[in-house]
């Protein structure tokens, strides 16, 4: 029984890793992809921040996710995890805060709305 619970444990903690370093990395893509003057359009930090904050985020996400994936043990609850909760955290405040507002101003939607073609 015991054995089950820790490949459950196993599965669910890999798997929320593995949807955590989806979320950095794609807040990460994101970050890299955008000039850097948008990010002064904005008023936002700059891009230096930015492509830093995301960076270091999936950097502790992908170290999160290779150590159980190559052991096959169940991944580490102390440090690593708040790196990763505090990375994922990052990207989330990029892509709920930042990216909007980069958005808007890249033209890709007025008001928040996309508005699709012209016909």
């Amino acid at each position: 029984m015991s054995n089950l619970l820790n490949l459950v444990e196993f599965f669910i903690l890999v798997a929320l890793g593995l949807l955590a370093f989806g979320i950095q990395v794609w807040a990460f893509a994101d970050c890299v992809r955008t000039p850097p003057a948008a990010f002064e359009r904005v008023y936002k930090r700059n891009k230096t921040f930015w492509t830093a904050m995301t960076g270091g985020a999936s950097f502790f996400g992908f170290l999160y996710i290779i150590g159980p994936i190559t052991n096959l043990t169940v991944p580490p609850m102390g440090m690593m995890m708040l790196l990763t909760l505090g990375g994922v955290t990052a990207a989330g405040v990029y892509l709920a805060d930042v990216r909007p507002a980069l958005v808007q101003i890249r033209g890709r939607g007025k008001g928040g709305q996309n508005r699709g073609s012209s016909w």
